[in-house]
């Protein structure tokens, strides 16, 4: 086992809220490999870089010797996690949840090491409680107590609709830690009611309860919204590494030391320094491309990194982009759309013309084509923008 300061060091890295870190201390202390549990609903086939924030935290025990459990909850992706949503989702099928299990475990072996990795499925203990099982699990929990969580008191007051299944989504969540003895839990910070939910089942049965760590929620390429599909704002992991590339040097100078907080596997001290190498003078650009290159090299490999680096390179050298392009300062205030952007740049003649030019694929950020014509900009971000073959402007976003 590490050192005990420099292991909870690594383990805080990141996270958002630790509940509670004085019992969690004391497991470290015990000397013994921990059990440490992470659940994820196979709902979609593709794990993004968001996901692999709650992962890298998953390495990090790893890496201290504990006993990490990948647990794939086949039984509640049928049922439908609540939370954060503003209505009751559509549950999956047997066949949707089998199929999107299999890419899980795929996915998640880009960053754990599979000879140490347990990969449990819930069903195999929600299934055999039965009817009389699940009776037993609700009466644990009062119609109060799953009001006090946020989604469901919104969802009530505004007259929206809470399907009784619902309900039980919490117990079965807060059970899998009863059927497998956890220590630690991780989630996200949008996860909390229902990692709590866990620490009290567990006292129920006897068990020392569980620690909680939740790690926040990565901003997307925007910067604003959680990275997410249906915003398109996302670096999915199975990406072509030329696109991971790209989009990764979209990312503001700001955002990206978010990134390298939650996403880098560098030491802190390593990170600490490229901070103040660019306060000092070093271009924001050189250290975000050493972040593209460590995450392409994760997911693909350092050959598929490399050559990226030099598909990038290529991209501008042959686009012919100028030496001698106008420099400007853009305020952007809490977030200008796009289109804004490039008629303030005088790159374009109006907003619907900029709206255009985006749909013909003909506007660019550093020679990434912007995809979406509603993209929100926010400060931070020093690129070069393009219209067409000719016009390039090199605008920091304030």
């Amino acid at each position: 086992m590490a050192d005990l300061d420099q292991a909870l060091a690594e383990i805080k890295r990141g996270t958002d809220e630790i509940l509670l870190e004085s019992d969690l201390v004391e497991k470290l202390k015990e000397g013994r490999p921990l059990r440490i549990k992470l659940g994820a609903d196979p709902t979609a086939p593709d794990i993004h870089l968001g996901h692999t924030v709650i992962l890298n935290k998953m390495r990090t025990f790893q890496e201290l010797g504990h006993e990490v459990i990948f647990l794939i909850g086949d039984f509640t992706g049928m049922v439908g996690d609540p939370s954060g949503k503003n209505s009751t989702r559509p549950p999956l099928t047997l066949e949707q949840v089998a199929a999107n299990a299999e890419t899980y475990k795929e996915q998640v072996y880009k960053i754990l090491d599979p000879a140490k990795t347990r990969i449990e499925f819930n069903s195999s203990w929600l299934e055999p409680l039965g009817a009389a099982g699940m009776i037993r699990l609700a009466s644990q929990q009062t119609v109060a107590r799953m009001m006090e969580r946020d989604d469901f008191k919104k969802r009530y007051a505004s007259g929206q609709s809470i399907a009784i299944h619902e309900f039980m989504y919490p117990l079965l969540q807060g059970y899998d830690s009863v059927a497998l003895e956890s220590d630690v839990e991780l989630g996200g910070t949008d996860q909390k009611f229902n990692l709590l939910m866990g620490r009290e089942l567990q006292k129920t049965e006897g068990q020392k309860p569980q620690t909680v760590i939740m790690m926040p929620l990565l901003e997307g390429l925007d910067g604003v919204k959680k990275m997410s599909k249906s915003a398109n704002n996302y670096i999915g992991v199975s990406e072509p590494a030329g696109e991971m590339f790209g989009k990764i040097m979209s990312i503001s100078d700001d955002l990206m030391w978010r990134y390298f907080e939650l996403l880098s596997f560098r030491p802190l001290a390593e990170i600490e320094q490229f901070k103040a190498d660019v306060a000092a003078g070093t271009n924001p650009r050189d250290v975000k491309i050493a972040l593209a290159k460590e995450i392409i090299a994760r997911f693909h490999d350092q050959a598929a990194a490399e050559a990226a680096h030099q598909e990038f390179i290529n991209r501008f050298q042959k686009g012919a982009v100028p030496t001698n392009i106008q420099e400007m300062d853009i305020e952007v205030g809490d977030g200008l759309a796009i289109a804004n952007v490039l008629k303030q740049a005088g790159l374009v003649a109006s907003t619907s013309d900029a709206m255009r030019m985006i749909k013909q694929g003909a506007a660019k950020i550093d020679g990434v084509k912007v995809e979406d014509t509603k993209q929100v900009m926010n400060a931070g971000l020093t690129a070069v923008f393009q219209v067409g073959k000719r016009k390039f402007a090199k605008i920091t976003l304030v």
